[in-house]
Protein backbone atom coordinates (compact mmCIF):
# COMPACT_ATOMS: atom_id res chain seq x y z
CA UNK A 1 0.00 0.00 0.00
CA UNK A 2 1.38 3.41 -1.00
CA UNK A 3 0.37 6.93 -0.01
CA UNK A 4 -3.37 6.40 0.30
CA UNK A 5 -5.86 9.24 0.72
CA UNK A 6 -9.50 8.52 1.56
CA UNK A 7 -11.77 10.88 -0.38
CA UNK A 8 -15.47 11.58 -0.06
CA UNK A 9 -18.20 13.21 -2.15
CA UNK A 10 -21.67 14.29 -1.06
CA UNK A 11 -24.63 14.55 -3.44
CA UNK A 12 -27.85 16.05 -2.07
CA UNK A 13 -31.27 17.21 -3.16
CA UNK A 14 -32.39 20.68 -2.15
CA UNK A 15 -34.61 20.87 0.92
CA UNK A 16 -36.84 23.90 0.27
CA UNK A 17 -37.94 24.54 -3.31
CA UNK A 18 -40.11 27.58 -2.70
CA UNK A 19 -39.18 31.03 -3.97
CA UNK A 20 -41.52 32.65 -1.47
CA UNK A 21 -39.38 31.52 1.48
CA UNK A 22 -36.54 33.76 2.71
CA UNK A 23 -33.17 33.06 1.10
CA UNK A 24 -31.50 32.71 4.50
CA UNK A 25 -34.06 30.07 5.55
CA UNK A 26 -33.45 28.05 2.38
CA UNK A 27 -29.69 28.17 2.91
CA UNK A 28 -29.91 27.25 6.59
CA UNK A 29 -32.02 24.18 5.78
CA UNK A 30 -29.54 22.95 3.18
CA UNK A 31 -26.57 23.49 5.49
CA UNK A 32 -28.36 21.58 8.24
CA UNK A 33 -29.06 18.72 5.83
CA UNK A 34 -25.37 18.41 4.97
CA UNK A 35 -24.08 18.26 8.55
CA UNK A 36 -24.95 14.56 9.17
CA UNK A 37 -23.25 13.62 5.88
CA UNK A 38 -20.16 15.62 6.84
CA UNK A 39 -20.08 13.95 10.26
CA UNK A 40 -20.57 10.52 8.70
CA UNK A 41 -17.62 11.19 6.39
CA UNK A 42 -15.49 12.20 9.36
CA UNK A 43 -16.43 9.06 11.30
CA UNK A 44 -15.51 6.93 8.28
CA UNK A 45 -12.07 8.49 8.21
CA UNK A 46 -12.53 10.56 5.06
CA UNK A 47 -9.52 12.85 4.70
CA UNK A 48 -10.70 15.08 1.83
CA UNK A 49 -14.42 15.76 1.36
CA UNK A 50 -16.03 17.74 -1.46
CA UNK A 51 -19.57 19.15 -1.46
CA UNK A 52 -21.62 19.93 -4.59
CA UNK A 53 -21.73 23.23 -6.50
CA UNK A 54 -23.40 26.04 -4.46
CA UNK A 55 -24.14 23.32 -1.91
CA UNK A 56 -26.14 25.43 0.56
CA UNK A 57 -29.18 26.15 -1.59
CA UNK A 58 -30.89 25.50 -4.90
CA UNK A 59 -29.29 25.94 -8.29
CA UNK A 60 -31.06 29.25 -8.86
CA UNK A 61 -29.44 30.07 -12.22
CA UNK A 62 -32.35 28.94 -14.45
CA UNK A 63 -34.06 32.20 -13.44
CA UNK A 64 -33.02 35.82 -13.19
CA UNK A 65 -34.38 36.75 -9.78
CA UNK A 66 -32.16 39.38 -8.14
CA UNK A 67 -33.15 38.24 -4.65
CA UNK A 68 -30.67 35.37 -5.02
CA UNK A 69 -27.86 37.89 -4.82
CA UNK A 70 -28.71 37.80 -1.10
CA UNK A 71 -27.36 34.23 -1.05
CA UNK A 72 -23.84 35.52 -1.69
CA UNK A 73 -21.30 35.99 1.10
CA UNK A 74 -17.63 36.85 1.57
CA UNK A 75 -15.14 33.99 1.25
CA UNK A 76 -13.91 33.32 3.84
CA UNK A 77 -17.14 34.18 5.58
CA UNK A 78 -19.96 32.67 7.61
CA UNK A 79 -20.15 29.31 5.81
CA UNK A 80 -16.40 28.72 6.05
CA UNK A 81 -16.56 29.71 9.73
CA UNK A 82 -19.46 27.29 10.32
CA UNK A 83 -17.71 24.32 8.70
CA UNK A 84 -14.13 24.90 9.84
CA UNK A 85 -14.80 23.29 13.26
CA UNK A 86 -15.96 20.08 11.52
CA UNK A 87 -12.76 20.02 9.47
CA UNK A 88 -10.72 20.39 12.65
CA UNK A 89 -12.79 17.90 14.66
CA UNK A 90 -12.40 15.14 12.09
CA UNK A 91 -9.01 16.25 10.72
CA UNK A 92 -10.66 16.40 7.31
CA UNK A 93 -10.01 18.73 4.39
CA UNK A 94 -13.23 20.31 3.12
CA UNK A 95 -13.94 21.71 -0.35
CA UNK A 96 -16.90 24.04 0.16
CA UNK A 97 -18.55 25.54 -2.95
CA UNK A 98 -20.51 28.73 -2.18
CA UNK A 99 -21.80 31.87 -3.84
CA UNK A 100 -19.20 34.57 -3.19
CA UNK A 101 -19.74 38.31 -2.89
CA UNK A 102 -16.46 40.17 -3.23
CA UNK A 103 -18.03 43.62 -3.18
CA UNK A 104 -21.27 45.27 -4.24
CA UNK A 105 -22.07 44.11 -7.75
CA UNK A 106 -19.16 41.63 -7.99
CA UNK A 107 -20.04 37.98 -7.45
CA UNK A 108 -18.32 34.66 -8.15
CA UNK A 109 -19.10 30.95 -8.18
CA UNK A 110 -16.45 29.88 -5.69
CA UNK A 111 -15.09 26.91 -3.78
CA UNK A 112 -13.29 27.48 -0.48
CA UNK A 113 -10.66 25.00 0.70
CA UNK A 114 -10.42 24.35 4.44
CA UNK A 115 -7.46 22.33 5.70
CA UNK A 116 -7.63 19.45 8.17
CA UNK A 117 -6.85 21.74 11.13
CA UNK A 118 -9.75 24.05 10.27
CA UNK A 119 -7.59 26.74 8.69
CA UNK A 120 -8.68 28.45 5.49
CA UNK A 121 -6.23 27.74 2.65
CA UNK A 122 -7.74 29.71 -0.20
CA UNK A 123 -10.36 29.56 -2.93
CA UNK A 124 -10.97 28.80 -6.58
CA UNK A 125 -13.35 30.91 -8.66
CA UNK A 126 -15.14 29.22 -11.54
CA UNK A 127 -13.50 30.46 -14.73
CA UNK A 128 -15.91 29.31 -17.44
CA UNK A 129 -19.40 30.78 -17.07
CA UNK A 130 -22.21 29.55 -19.37
CA UNK A 131 -24.96 31.79 -20.68
CA UNK A 132 -27.79 29.83 -22.29
CA UNK A 133 -31.47 29.32 -21.63
CA UNK A 134 -31.74 27.61 -18.26
CA UNK A 135 -28.16 28.47 -17.33
CA UNK A 136 -28.15 32.25 -16.87
CA UNK A 137 -24.94 32.13 -14.87
CA UNK A 138 -23.50 35.33 -16.32
CA UNK A 139 -26.43 37.11 -14.69
CA UNK A 140 -25.11 36.00 -11.29
CA UNK A 141 -21.39 35.30 -11.67
CA UNK A 142 -18.34 37.11 -12.95
CA UNK A 143 -15.72 34.80 -14.55
CA UNK A 144 -12.99 33.82 -12.12
CA UNK A 145 -9.78 35.81 -11.85
CA UNK A 146 -7.60 33.62 -9.64
CA UNK A 147 -6.28 31.26 -12.30
CA UNK A 148 -5.95 27.56 -11.47
CA UNK A 149 -4.51 27.34 -7.96
CA UNK A 150 -3.46 24.11 -6.29
CA UNK A 151 -3.73 23.83 -2.52
CA UNK A 152 -1.16 22.01 -0.37
CA UNK A 153 -3.40 20.31 2.18
CA UNK A 154 -2.48 18.06 5.08
CA UNK A 155 -2.84 14.97 2.88
CA UNK A 156 -2.36 15.88 -0.78
CA UNK A 157 -2.27 18.63 -3.38
CA UNK A 158 -5.82 19.54 -4.35
CA UNK A 159 -7.18 21.40 -7.37
CA UNK A 160 -10.76 22.49 -8.01
CA UNK A 161 -12.69 22.81 -11.28
CA UNK A 162 -16.39 23.77 -11.03
CA UNK A 163 -19.19 22.26 -13.17
CA UNK A 164 -19.06 23.87 -16.66
CA UNK A 165 -15.27 24.17 -16.32
CA UNK A 166 -15.11 20.43 -17.00
CA UNK A 167 -15.77 20.99 -20.70
CA UNK A 168 -12.43 22.82 -21.09
CA UNK A 169 -9.24 20.72 -21.15
CA UNK A 170 -6.97 23.77 -20.88
CA UNK A 171 -7.68 24.45 -17.20
CA UNK A 172 -7.61 20.75 -16.38
CA UNK A 173 -4.09 20.62 -17.84
CA UNK A 174 -2.98 23.70 -15.89
CA UNK A 175 -4.16 22.14 -12.63
CA UNK A 176 -1.94 19.16 -13.38
CA UNK A 177 1.01 21.34 -14.33
CA UNK A 178 0.50 23.25 -11.08
CA UNK A 179 0.91 20.00 -9.16
CA UNK A 180 -2.62 18.75 -8.43
CA UNK A 181 -2.85 15.13 -7.29
CA UNK A 182 -6.64 15.13 -6.91
CA UNK A 183 -8.94 17.50 -8.80
CA UNK A 184 -12.48 17.94 -7.53
CA UNK A 185 -15.33 19.03 -9.79
CA UNK A 186 -18.44 20.02 -7.79
CA UNK A 187 -21.38 20.34 -10.17
CA UNK A 188 -25.08 21.05 -10.62
CA UNK A 189 -25.95 19.39 -13.91
CA UNK A 190 -29.19 17.95 -15.23
CA UNK A 191 -30.16 15.08 -17.49
CA UNK A 192 -30.19 15.89 -21.17
CA UNK A 193 -27.59 17.43 -23.43
CA UNK A 194 -24.45 16.79 -21.38
CA UNK A 195 -25.25 13.68 -19.34
CA UNK A 196 -23.42 11.37 -21.73
CA UNK A 197 -20.33 13.55 -21.31
CA UNK A 198 -20.35 13.23 -17.51
CA UNK A 199 -18.41 9.98 -17.52
CA UNK A 200 -16.33 10.76 -20.60
CA UNK A 201 -14.71 14.15 -20.09
CA UNK A 202 -13.50 13.87 -16.53
CA UNK A 203 -11.96 10.40 -16.83
CA UNK A 204 -10.27 11.82 -19.94
CA UNK A 205 -8.86 14.71 -17.86
CA UNK A 206 -7.63 12.22 -15.28
CA UNK A 207 -5.88 10.14 -17.93
CA UNK A 208 -4.47 13.06 -19.92
CA UNK A 209 -2.99 14.61 -16.79
CA UNK A 210 -2.21 11.63 -14.60
CA UNK A 211 -4.24 12.57 -11.53
CA UNK A 212 -7.34 11.47 -9.63
CA UNK A 213 -10.68 13.22 -9.99
CA UNK A 214 -13.64 13.43 -7.63
CA UNK A 215 -16.83 14.57 -9.37
CA UNK A 216 -19.96 15.46 -7.38
CA UNK A 217 -23.42 16.34 -8.68
CA UNK A 218 -26.67 17.10 -6.92
CA UNK A 219 -29.85 15.00 -7.20
CA UNK A 220 -33.57 15.63 -7.50
CA UNK A 221 -35.70 18.27 -9.19
CA UNK A 222 -36.02 21.85 -8.04
CA UNK A 223 -39.34 23.55 -8.59
CA UNK A 224 -40.19 26.29 -9.43
CA UNK A 225 -37.20 26.43 -11.77
CA UNK A 226 -37.93 23.01 -13.30
CA UNK A 227 -34.73 22.90 -15.29
CA UNK A 228 -34.79 19.10 -15.18
CA UNK A 229 -33.55 16.23 -13.07
CA UNK A 230 -30.18 16.51 -11.39
CA UNK A 231 -28.85 13.02 -11.99
CA UNK A 232 -26.26 12.57 -9.24
CA UNK A 233 -23.87 9.87 -10.46
CA UNK A 234 -21.00 11.30 -8.41
CA UNK A 235 -17.79 9.32 -8.71
CA UNK A 236 -14.05 9.00 -8.18
CA UNK A 237 -11.79 8.08 -11.09
CA UNK A 238 -8.08 7.24 -11.08
CA UNK A 239 -5.26 8.27 -13.48
CA UNK A 240 -5.94 5.21 -15.63
CA UNK A 241 -9.58 6.21 -16.09
CA UNK A 242 -10.86 3.43 -13.81
CA UNK A 243 -13.89 4.21 -11.64
CA UNK A 244 -13.21 3.71 -7.93
CA UNK A 245 -16.66 4.50 -6.50
CA UNK A 246 -19.95 5.64 -8.01
CA UNK A 247 -23.22 6.97 -6.61
CA UNK A 248 -26.69 6.44 -8.03
CA UNK A 249 -28.82 8.94 -9.93
CA UNK A 250 -31.58 9.54 -7.39
CA UNK A 251 -30.58 9.42 -3.73
CA UNK A 252 -28.73 11.62 -1.29
CA UNK A 253 -25.43 9.84 -0.81
CA UNK A 254 -21.95 10.00 0.61
CA UNK A 255 -19.49 8.00 -1.48
CA UNK A 256 -15.99 7.16 -0.32
CA UNK A 257 -12.92 5.90 -2.16
CA UNK A 258 -9.30 5.13 -1.28
CA UNK A 259 -6.82 6.72 -3.69
CA UNK A 260 -3.22 5.52 -3.78
CA UNK A 261 -1.34 8.62 -4.90
CA UNK A 262 1.72 6.57 -5.82
CA UNK A 263 -0.27 5.48 -8.87
CA UNK A 264 0.21 8.99 -10.27
CA UNK A 265 3.96 8.54 -10.71
CA UNK A 266 3.48 5.01 -11.99
CA UNK A 267 1.07 6.16 -14.69
CA UNK A 268 3.13 9.19 -15.67
CA UNK A 269 6.21 7.03 -16.22
CA UNK A 270 4.22 5.06 -18.78
CA UNK A 271 2.38 7.92 -20.43
CA UNK A 272 4.80 10.85 -20.75
CA UNK A 273 2.22 13.44 -21.70
CA UNK A 274 3.95 16.21 -19.75
CA UNK A 275 7.38 15.41 -21.12
CA UNK A 276 6.10 15.34 -24.69
CA UNK A 277 4.13 18.57 -24.59
CA UNK A 278 5.01 21.21 -27.20
CA UNK A 279 3.90 24.49 -25.59
CA UNK A 280 5.92 26.52 -28.11
CA UNK A 281 3.50 25.28 -30.78
CA UNK A 282 0.33 26.23 -28.90
CA UNK A 283 0.38 30.03 -29.25
CA UNK A 284 -2.69 30.05 -31.50
CA UNK A 285 -4.78 28.63 -28.65
CA UNK A 286 -4.35 31.90 -26.78
CA UNK A 287 -5.43 34.17 -29.64
CA UNK A 288 -8.85 35.78 -29.46
CA UNK A 289 -11.07 34.72 -32.34
CA UNK A 290 -13.15 37.38 -34.13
Amino acid sequence: MGRVVKGGLIQCSNVINDESRPVAEVQAAMLEKHIPFIEDAGKQGVQVLCLQEIFNGPYFCPGQDPRWYDAAEPVPGPTVEALAPYAARYQMVLIVPVYEREQAGVYYNTAAVIDADGSYLGKYRKNHIPQTSGFWEKYYFKPGNLGYPVFETAYCKVGVYICYDRHFPEGARLLGLNGAEIVFNPSATVAGLSQYLWKLEQPAHAVANGYFMGCSNRVGTEAPWNIGKFYGSSYFVDPRGSFLAEAGEDDDELIVADMDLELIEEVRRVWQFYRDRRPETYDEMCEQWP
